[in-house]
């Protein structure tokens, strides 16, 4: 129970000092937010009003305070409790000064669709991983193990934005496969087989003018064909097959592996029970931190192809110079990050029988 107690403490001091962060960071801003968003909505007035008499300067200023959950005026040890206090204990990011909207309200929203393209394609390329790996390792030394190391070199060589860019002109823009943008089509028609046996025609055709959000087979369907592309490129990001070709060749030399050659285990039992299981040892634990990872790259990856989730809105933040919601999709990255060390932590003992929940270290 110390343990864990130990480790969920580590992770609220990591989540404070985080926001001690940002609250830090939107002090050091230049001009600061509240100076910014004042010169802005100076600017709309005087251009709605003709004259900044016509203004009522304490009401914006009063207005954009609310925004940007900091009151300059306050001084700094009372702002930082104010801040914590309002993040902590009320969830309360501010207001986005382009959405208008909560920020929490809007992370939380567009939280499950990162969720959603983002573990399907890290555990897609993870799952790749270690059977691929497995295999490269068994071949070692033939053709295919060389062949197959040739092409993760060169896979891992280029950026996954680059993949992106060339999925979406190829299979999107140039084939019309997949869609252009968007979390989910309104009209859905898609599936289609069809064989030509003379005046018989048999074949499937999913054809719905109109998609309505909900627990119902056509979003679904929908929702699954546009993240398709975001996925793969999530995929493509996680694939690392030589990780687990190394521990697997490191792996295959260890004395039990001969033991149960020696005994007449079969090649499966031996790869799935004795190779396998050690060898994903060292990934797992880069798989849970890797969310992150995946999460940060989701900033470029949504952007490029339209998708509105966390990282989309990340992006937009940052062009517009939107303080509340970068803010708020800092602390939710950080939380993300240690969420998936925690896990890595807790779980770790499930996979490796030798270590127990008391005393295991996953890195």
């Amino acid at each position: 129970m110390n343990y864990y107690i130990k480790r969920f403490g580590q992770a609220g001091i990591t989540l404070i000092l985080v926001i001690t962060i940002s609250f830090v960071m939107y002090r050091m801003m230049p001009g600061g937010p509240v100076q910014s968003l004042m010169q802005e909505r100076l600017t709309q007035c005087l251009e709605a009003q003709g004259s900044l008499a016509q203004c009522d300067i304490d009401a914006i200023r009063q207005s954009v305070k609310l925004q940007v959950n900091i009151d300059p005026n306050k001084p700094l040890p009372v702002a930082y409790v104010d801040y914590m206090a309002r993040i902590v204990l009320h969830q309360d990011f501010g207001v986005s000064t382009k959405y208008q909207e909560g920020v929490f309200s809007i992370l939380f929203k567009a939280m499950p669709w990162s969720i959603f393209i983002s573990l399907y394609g890290l555990a897609l390329g993870w799952t790749f991983n270690v059977f691929w790996g497995a295999m490269l390792a068994y071949k070692e030394g033939e053709l295919f193990d060389k062949a197959g190391t040739i092409f993760a070199m060169i896979g891992n060589s280029i950026p996954y934005y680059v993949a992106a860019i060339i999925a979406l002109s190829v299979l999107a823009y140039q084939y019309g496969l997949f869609p252009q943008g968007g979390r989910y089509q309104e009209s859905l028609k898609l599936f289609y087989l069809g064989w030509d046996f003379g005046p018989l025609q048999i074949g499937w055709l999913v054809n719905e003018p109109e998609v309505k959000p909900g627990t119902n087979i056509p979003f679904m369907l929908s929702a699954g064909w546009s993240a398709a592309l975001p996925i793969l490129t999530g995929f493509l990001l996680g694939i690392n097959g030589l990780g687990m070709r190394g521990n697997a060749v490191r792996i295959m030399e260890s004395d039990y592996i001969r033991v149960a050659r020696l005994r007449g285990l079969s090649q499966s039992r031996i790869a799935s029970r004795y190779l396998g299981r050690n060898a994903i040892l060292p990934l797992y634990t880069g798989f849970m931190i890797g969310i992150a990872g995946i999460f940060g790259s989701s900033i470029i990856t949504e952007r490029i192809f339209s998708y509105p989730a966390v990282g989309w809105y990340t992006f937009s933040a940052l062009v517009t110079r939107d303080y509340p919601l970068l803010m708020g999709a800092f602390i939710f990255y950080t939380s993300v990050t240690l969420v998936g060390i925690l896990v890595a932590e807790f779980t770790y003992g499930l996979i490796d029988p030798r270590a127990g929940g008391g005393d295991s270290e996953a890195y």
